[in-house]
């Protein structure tokens, strides 16, 4: 079982915020400081270069996966990612959460872990972590194509590949 880490910026409603409800049910560690991120770990942020697969899924079990739950819209405002050498983005997904329900790459908290593990091979572990969630479960029957193909992709390259196919597709048509 990988270990999973939250960095919680608290810039949201606290009952809507996946990551906390993650933690509250010991599927993730809390991290209070970016500098806790243990510095092997793969670190989930959309504005990385390389893209998650499932190259990836040895470090995920050794160091882990960390998710940053703060709002991307202000990244300018919030500490600088760049000191992680692992910082990888997932490749285009749909969010099934009440919030975002459809909307591409506007994925919770808990639906960047699942897809994360989900790519990386550790399905249980995913399926596991989204039903903790009512809606949770929805997040791979909404994505499962494309999570299936991402998930048998042996480099970022070819993830990359992938995700231009669904990128060209009409919107919402995964």
């Amino acid at each position: 079982m990988a270990e999973v880490y939250a960095y919680i910026a608290g810039e949201d409603d606290p009952k809507k915020c996946t990551a906390r409800k993650m933690v509250r049910f010991s599927l993730a560690h809390p991290v209070m400081k970016l500098a806790h991120i243990p510095q092997n770990a793969v670190v989930l942020d959309p504005t990385a270069a390389k893209a998650l697969s499932a190259e990836d899924r040895r470090r995920i079990e050794t160091s882990g996966v960390a998710v940053l739950d703060f709002s991307w819209r202000n990244i300018e405002s919030n500490p600088p990612l760049l000191r992680f050498q692992h910082r990888r983005a997932l490749p285009y997904l749909l969010a099934a959460n009440p919030v975002m329900w459809g909307r591409p790459l506007q994925l919770s908290s808990v639906e960047a872990v699942a897809a994360a593990l989900y790519i990386a091979g550790l399905r249980e572990q995913a399926l596991n972590t989204l039903s903790k969630f009512s809606w949770g479960l929805n997040f791979i029957t909404l994505n499962r194509e494309p999570l299936e193909r991402y998930a048998a992709a042996r480099t970022s390259r070819e993830v990359v590949e992938i995700q231009w196919e669904y990128v060209c597709r009409p919107e919402g048509a995964l």
